[in-house]
């Protein structure tokens, strides 16, 4: 197989990473491989073709989604149109699922061969769905080991091949080097505060975030917060939240979250691939999470995992404090993040965990997902 003609549809951030490690690993074994789908900037830069942009997938929550599925539904007939003019090798779906698993049961239902990158929290909630899965993808890419478990007692035809984000990120993190690429003091403890890079989620997780940077400031006057903006959007959001609070010691930075989590003591976050991020960089951290009520209401009763956060789901334990919904306030927040600043011990134990679960992450996922994906092209699987 010289040249095959690869598709990839990514819906976020997090899904554009991954795609464009895959893109690269997969022209390392094919050169002369062409790539095409929906992707972001970084799958882009590696050569590929987006046929609208990625952002507009980027749809937060089950009410939220509901006033834009109409463009949603324009947006997936345009997709599978043109898989199905173009006819790939094979379709990778990463991530997203509500929006991408569409597309490879229409992919696939087609004759086209499947694999989705990313496993969806069927092991969570919503366990039904592996029936679809099992009937739609030809192969699932899990990025973590006890995903892989869940498919294999399914029957789905699937393959570990562990984070990207686990060989990106070195095993030591250097704080100090963060904070002067930032130009942050050197000294001091400053707390990162991370209320997600969609806009809904600035909207839910601000204020209750503002209240605790309020109390955490009186409560010690020497801490120092920084929060990255994701994007022009969301700077403006955030500075505008910030204006209710103008004596606190904030320095609000343009992307570059990675840095301000490693440059940070603790950081305050929103739930989501982040806190993985977190994880890797070996920072406590308290995880905070609020949607609609009703989607709340919704996804509460299908939930059946014990844990939200990812640190939490990886170690098996309850590492990292979750407040979620009615549990997150300025109050609750700022009371975990202390604790944090005042239990060097707990900290330390902490990173010791965090680095048996790194090392376990590690190993080359772009070129292990990039075999698999060609064990399938070759006819392997």
């Amino acid at each position: 197989m010289d040249a095959p003609l690869i598709a990839l549809v990514a819906g976020e951030a997090s899904g554009d990473i991954l795609g464009a490690g895959l893109i690269e690993a997969l022209r390392a074994r094919y050169p002369d491989a062409r790539f095409f789908g929906v992707g972001g900037e970084r799958m882009i830069a590696a050569g590929f073709e987006t046929l609208f942009p990625m952002e507009k997938l980027s749809v937060m929550g089950i009410t939220e989604v509901l006033s834009h599925l109409p463009e949603l539904f324009r947006l997936r007939r345009q997709l599978v149109d043109a898989l199905l003019e173009k006819r790939p090798a094979v379709v990778i779906t990463i991530d997203s699922p509500d929006f991408t698993l569409g597309v490879a049961k229409r992919a696939h239902a087609a004759g086209l061969r499947t694999v989705h990158y990313v496993s969806p929290s069927v092991w969570a909630w919503r366990q039904g769905r592996v029936k679809g899965i099992r009937r739609d993808v030809d192969l699932m890419l899990t990025l973590f080991p006890f995903e892989a478990l869940f498919y294999e007692e399914h029957g789905v035809p699937v393959a570990f091949v562990g984070h990207p984000l686990a060989d990106m990120i070195d095993l030591d993190v250097d704080t100090a080097a963060a904070r002067d690429e930032l130009s942050l003091a050197g000294d001091g403890q400053w707390l990162a505060v991370l209320p997600g890079s969609r806009g809904g989620e600035g909207s839910q997780l601000m204020p209750p975030f503002l209240d605790a940077m309020v109390r955490l400031h009186r409560d010690n006057p020497a801490l120092r917060f920084v929060i990255p903006a994701a994007n022009p959007a969301r700077r403006e959001q955030i500075e505008l939240a910030l204006g209710a609070a103008p004596a606190l010691p904030v320095t609000v930075v343009d992307g570059h979250s990675r840095t301000v989590m490693a440059a940070a003591d603790v950081v305050l976050m929103a739930s989501g691939t982040a806190t993985l991020e977190g994880l890797l960089l070996k920072k406590p951290m308290v995880v905070g999470y609020r949607v609609g009520a009703v989607t709340y209401a919704i996804v509460s009763r299908l939930v059946k995992s014990e844990f939200v956060a990812l640190p939490n789901l990886l170690c098996r334990k309850a590492m990292v404090p979750e407040l979620i919904q009615d549990q997150l306030s300025g109050e609750a927040a700022a009371r975990e993040v202390n604790r944090w600043l005042h239990e060097p011990r707990r900290v330390a134990a902490l990173r010791e965990d965090f680095t048996r679960v790194h090392e376990a992450l590690r190993g080359g996922a772009s070129v292990k997902a990039a075999a698999a994906v060609a064990g399938l092209l070759e006819g392997q699987r």
